[in-house]
């Protein structure tokens, strides 16, 4: 239902304030005058000096029953415009944005923010211009540009970015040919908010499938629910919340589909334009300004009919949104920690609570969160146990590595390596899963032991050998790799310790040197395309062999992958983390997932130094249900979320001993409660990060506690924050390091 209009229309006599939000971090609206003659309203956007400095901003609303306060017109300043060609944020994103800045103790003005985060929708849209095939091809052909021109063939004009994403190339090789003549560059209408038809191709789903979707819409018609479509990987579930999307699309509602890696977006968009006829709106960090700037105002002005986005897609100004799908929703990239610390997936539940509408979360491995409110009743549950076109489940064998060790200085065992050489003798494809970027994670000196840290962080240096380079992981020092150890200057005496995935692809090509081979990792690949482009040579099978890091795991379909050998199955297991298990059985259910999705049967091979550990026994058995039901009672016996409530406060600083002494501060101002600890502080595990030392304090609640309020209580008291010194809070915390 549209809002009613709440628009003020300013006499020309009349001296009228409003309260306008800067988008910095600030608690609460300022108060200025309006414009004579302007018409402004909650959520209009003006131009408001603040200091030296313009801002676009956003007019607020006060709080019901409260008047405006009584301050002398000398003493306010008026706002210099009024943004009459943007659409104003709706009440929801202002109710929405007011709810998030409550909930996770943020500046209500980081949270406008992050909602303004399209600096170009705020200025008038510049033209476009793409490119169309109009002349020969140029005299040096390569396999990059005969696919650009096999692309361009239809004679259609494409937005360079989309043939480049089309053909798998970068925009580099589209600039050459229209240097060489053979592409002209002419002016393009935006299609940025095109119509999707929702009956166009209707997939034949199973009748597991078919159930699902009922059970879906079923559940969707009646204003906000959520709906856990539980289904095993490759069983269809996109198939089957499409068409939740399309009876969405056919009531004339906007909806939101997020994806937690970008990786991700270009097979997504190509299977939604292919099942509704045109592209969705795109939503991510990876597109342009001005991209950016178009989804911003094609959502604003309800043109976008679906969008598919990252975790910021949430905070969207959504006029008319009708559907949240939050796809792989336990995935922790749906964590935010910067500036506004927000878990996506339970922002998306309270969005569609606020606005009345569905939400779907879809998953092969839930979070342990969702399957406890589905246990409680909150939740729909919709399993699918089938895979889609009778394809089998992996079948998952541990390699103890205690009995099946690698020989010197390698890290395959032989077992994993002669399940490779079948598995490419049948001419099927094997996949090398290591989460871990680089060479190997330490390089010391085998003379005198010295290890290259980073000046910066208590972390070690990563080695980069394809890159010639050691790199910190945490604030991304590097510095070139040396012929000679810097402390005691022998040469050729550096060694390097453990394996990274660049270390396994040396290995590998040692082992299969006619195999062809391609890394996946983000430091390998940083351009959107080239990954893109890696994927598609994936999927078309022109690799053999792939090693990658996590971003194997997350929702690609390769059709001609039979294995999956995972490298270091206890990996994720050594941390003091309490989702470690949880993390660790989801990844490696995931990665393993991958292999065998259509005819070919599919093998995992974990390789494991504990093969006794619960979470490497439930994989190899299959056993989901048994992990999940130990590890929600051991978080229900230790009282952790979901049964209890935790938040932390990080304090930093440039000094150690300021920092430490600041930490102790604050713990002692906490204020006494019956059932609320507070521990710390302490140092963090990781304690110093770019140069700033780091202090952790911890509070553990029950589920039924008011930690916010408790939080506002003790946050009033502490001493100021002198110098360098940081505080944040993080409300639901992820990061424990």
């Amino acid at each position: 239902m549209p809002e009613p209009d709440q628009t003020l229309l300013i006499p020309e006599d009349t001296p009228v304030t409003v309260p306008v939000l800067v988008p910095l971090a600030l608690p609460a609206p300022y108060d200025y005058l309006v414009p004579k003659g302007a018409q402004v309203r909650p959520g209009s956007f003006v131009v408001a000096p603040l200091g030296p400095v313009k801002y676009v901003a956003a007019v607020w609303r006060r709080p019901e029953g409260e008047s405006a306060p009584e301050v002398p017109r000398a003493k306010l300043r008026t706002l210099l415009e009024v943004l009459d060609d943007v659409q104003p944020l709706p009440p929801l994103s202002i109710d929405f944005a007011e709810w998030v800045a409550d909930y996770t103790l943020t500046p209500l003005g980081m949270v406008l923010r992050m909602m303004m985060s399209a600096s170009a929708a705020f200025q008038p849209p510049a033209p476009r211009y793409g490119v169309r095939l109009a002349g020969p091809p140029p005299e040096r052909m390569t396999p990059a540009r005969t696919r650009v021109l096999e692309a361009a063939e239809n004679g259609l004009t494409w937005v360079k970015s989309l043939l480049a994403e089309a053909a798998g190339v970068s925009p580099g090789v589209i600039d050459g040919l229209v240097d060489a003549g053979t592409l002209i560059a002419e002016p393009v209408p935006d299609v940025t908010a095109q119509v999707l038809d929702p009956v166009r191709l209707r997939a034949t789903l199973s009748d597991e499938q078919s159930t699902a979707a009922e059970l879906l819409l079923d559940n969707t018609h009646d204003g906000f629910t959520v709906s856990l479509l539980d289904g095993v990987t490759g069983s269809g579930k996109t198939e089957v919340y499409f068409e939740a999307i399309a009876q969405a699309l056919t009531d004339g509602k906007q909806t939101l589909v997020m994806i937690p890696e970008i990786a991700l977006t270009a097979a997504f968009l190509a299977r939604c334009e292919e099942r509704f006829g045109a592209r969705p709106a795109e939503w991510h960090s990876g597109l342009t300004k001005s991209a950016r700037g178009r989804t911003w105002r094609a959502v604003a002005e309800g043109k976008a009919q679906l969008v598919v986005g990252a975790r910021s897609a949430l905070f969207l100004p959504f006029p008319n949104l009708g559907l949240i799908v939050v796809d792989e929703e336990h995935d922790q990239a749906y964590k935010q920690e910067d500036r506004v610390s927000y878990q996506a997936r339970d922002m998306a539940v309270v969005r569609g609570h606020l606005g009345q509408c569905p939400v779907i979360l879809s998953s092969a491995t839930p979070s342990i969160e969702s399957l406890v409110n589905v246990s409680h009743g909150r939740y729909q549950h919709i399993p699918m146990r089938a895979r889609y076109r009778s394809a089998g489940l992996p079948d998952l064998t541990a390699i103890d590595m205690r009995k099946n060790a690698p020989v010197r200085g390698s890290w395959l065992s032989p077992v994993l390596t002669e399940a490779m050489a079948k598995t490419l003798a049948r001419g099927e494809q094997a996949l090398l899963f290591l989460n871990r970027r680089g060479y190997a994670p330490l390089t010391l000196c085998r003379k005198c032991g010295y290890r290259f840290e980073c000046p910066n962080c208590s972390a070690w240096m990563v080695e980069h050998r394809f890159r010639h380079r050691l790199e910190c992981h945490h604030c991304g020092k590097f510095a070139p790799l040396p012929d000679e150890c810097p402390s005691c200057g022998v040469e050729d005496s550096l060694v390097a310790c453990g394996p990274g995935v660049e270390r396994i692809a040396e290995e590998v090509e040692a082992l299969f040197p006619e195999a062809r081979r391609a890394i996946l990792s983000s430091d390998l690949t940083p351009r959107i395309s080239d990954l893109r482009e890696t994927l598609r040579e994936i999927e078309d099978r022109e690799v053999d062999i792939v090693i990658g890091t996590q971003l194997v795991a997350k929702g690609h379909h390769f059709p001609g992958l039979a294995l999956v050998g995972v490298v270091d199955a206890d990996l994720g297991l050594a941390q003091g983390d309490p989702r470690a298990a949880e993390r660790t059985f989801q990844l490696l259910s995931q990665v393993t997932g991958r292999a065998g999705r259509e005819a070919i049967a599919g093998r995992g091979l974990l390789q494991t130094y504990m093969p006794e550990h619960p979470v490497i026994q439930a994989l190899v058995a299959g056993d989901r249900d048994a992990f999940y039901a130990r590890e929600i009672e051991a978080r229900r016996e230790a009282g952790m979320p979901p049964f209890g409530r935790l938040a932390s406060i990080l304090i930093s600083g440039s000094d150690r001993a300021a920092a430490e002494s600041y930490a102790r501060s604050i713990a002692r101002t906490a204020p006494p409660a019956d059932k609320i600890e507070v521990l710390g502080p302490a140092e963090a595990p990781l304690s110093v990060v770019r140069g700033r030392y780091r202090f952790r304090i911890l509070i553990k609640a029950p589920r039924e506690a008011d930690i916010q309020a408790y939080l506002r209580v003790w946050m009033a008291d502490i001493p100021k924050a002198r110098g360098s010194i940081r505080l944040s809070i993080d409300i639901d915390p992820y990061n424990f390091l």
